[in-house]
């Protein structure tokens, strides 16, 4: 049996034109080396699995131009390595350059983890390091940073992708594996991982391993225990034709198949909102679902 990687190790980015949806921050690191500015400390913050770490690797490596990185990336997991001691092991090390490449490079993740004693023995070093040394700190909270760390790095604030980029690199995976699936279907996973590319293929690896190579809508519905829009339509025309029965026997019907009534609360916001929404031509497009759905709306 050959060994099996989840999708997002199997999948991610090797360099900045694989990166989805951070262009602002891909185009300034990329410029960076090629004009040879390189700061010494960087700040990588935003949501989880929205590509911080993997932007960390793809520069320590691009910097070295790929040459033996191994012996020159280093990374530290602030969150199980939180103490002055371990920051005072780093600091030691850094005094040492690098045998091969020009720069040794740092990546510290969930760096609002230190304790603050670290982040104070920390600092000097930030402030004035060895001229071969890269210091990239990734952060999903950045508010808990204290602003002496914030001042000497170049900060880089990553955003949630959009579900329609979501769910293009899905289409391209499932294309990559053989997987028959339709686009509203992969929409339900870009929605659920609201705006985590790292989620979007967590879930897209669960609903693989249960449904193979062919996905239908409504298995994948219920393997998220998630409702589509369909149900708010047609709760909307039972409200319209003030049907009380039918309103309370398809919420019971759907609270029969194992759904959570949030689902049905989150479903039926989100659907009252886009016809608010669709009403004024002017804002149509913020509403984020397919023609023909947009049409159904109107």
């Amino acid at each position: 049996m050959s060994e099996y990687l989840v999708s997002a190790r199997k999948y991610r980015p090797i360099n900045f034109n694989e990166v989805v949806g951070q262009k602002h921050v891909t185009t300034t690191l990329h410029n960076a080396i090629i004009n040879n500015k390189i700061a010494h400390a960087y700040l990588f913050c935003g949501p989880r699995g929205v590509g911080k770490t993997t932007c960390a690797r793809i520069f320590a490596k691009s910097v070295n131009e790929n040459s033996q990185n191994e012996y020159n990336i280093f990374e530290l997991d602030a969150a199980s390595n939180n103490g002055v001691e371990h920051i005072r092991n780093l600091i030691e090390q850094v005094k040492i350059p690098p045998q091969v490449g020009t720069y040794k490079v740092y990546i510290i993740d969930e760096v609002h983890m230190l304790s603050d004693v670290a982040f104070n023995a920390f600092l000097k070093t930030l402030e004035e390091p060895p001229k071969h040394s890269i210091f990239i700190l990734a952060t999903t909270e950045k508010n808990k940073i204290i602003p002496t760390i914030l001042s000497r790095c170049q900060i880089f604030d990553f955003e949630k992708i959009s579900i329609s980029e979501i769910n293009q690199y899905l289409a391209n995976i499932a294309s990559e594996e053989n997987i028959q699936v339709n686009q509203n279907t992969l929409k339900v996973i870009s929605d659920k991982a609201d705006g985590s590319l790292r989620d979007a293929l967590s879930i897209f690896d669960k609903v693989n391993a249960y449904c193979d190579t062919t996905w239908t809508h409504e298995e994948v519905l219920k393997i998220l225990s998630t409702l589509d829009i369909s149900f708010a339509i047609e709760m909307t025309q039972h409200i319209i034709k003030n049907d009380i029965s039918n309103c309370l026997l398809t919420i019971h019907n759907i609270l029969q198949q194992g759904f959570d009534s949030r689902e049905i609360i989150n479903i039926l916001i989100q659907h009252f909102r886009n016809l608010i929404i669709i009403k004024d031509p002017e804002t149509i497009k913020l509403i984020d679902e397919a023609a023909q759905i947009i049409d159904k709306l109107s």
